[in-house]
């Protein structure tokens, strides 16, 4: 899949990125992967994202679009035995916060709320979606498909521009109530 231009989602994301931080992606720090069919091995984007958040003991994400395939991954991955939970805080947007809404949207309100998730409806949209779980940050650029491509970073400059971003959608969005 590539976006048009020829380019593939991998490295249309990583231009998305680069530019949000100003060129200082600290490339060490940096993994960038596509769907299989992006050129960029094996690893995918689904794969890397629970990679990046597996264990955390705090999530903030903003999201654009749900997956219920990535969802249920996810939550295995952070999954605790026992009295150590993880502090959730997700904003939807987009697609995702119309899938919220209404009755077909109150048995995934009703999962999130369980799990104590906090979770916020922003009224806008946002072209990627951001992951900042305890010090490591994922951005994903998604599509009809889901997620064509992710980049996982513990850069500095990345996990910075990945908490501003879950700030400013945060202070935009209202609290979802439960059923």
């Amino acid at each position: 899949m590539t976006d048009g231009s020829g380019t593939p989602p991998s490295a249309t994301l990583r231009a998305i990125v680069a530019d949000a931080v100003d060129g200082d992606l600290g490339d060490d720090a940096v993994r960038v992967v596509g769907r299989a069919t992006d050129g960029d091995g094996d690893a995918a984007p689904a794969d890397l994202l629970v990679e990046t958040v597996g264990g955390a003991r705090s999530l903030v994400a903003v999201v654009p679009q749900i997956d219920a395939g990535i969802a249920g991954r996810l939550d295995a991955a952070l999954e605790r035995d026992g009295a150590e939970s993880v502090d959730a805080r997700i904003v939807v947007t987009g697609r995702a916060a119309d899938r919220l809404r209404g009755a077909t949207g109150s048995v995934a309100r009703a999962a999130l709320a369980a799990r104590g998730v906090e979770t916020h409806r922003h009224d806008g949209g946002s072209p990627v979606a951001v992951v900042l779980a305890d010090d490591r940050a994922a951005v994903g650029l998604v599509d009809d498909g889901g997620v064509a491509a992710l980049l996982a970073s513990d850069a500095p400059a990345v996990r910075e521009w990945a908490a501003a971003t879950c700030r400013r959608y945060l202070a935009a969005a209202d609290p979802v109530s439960e059923p």
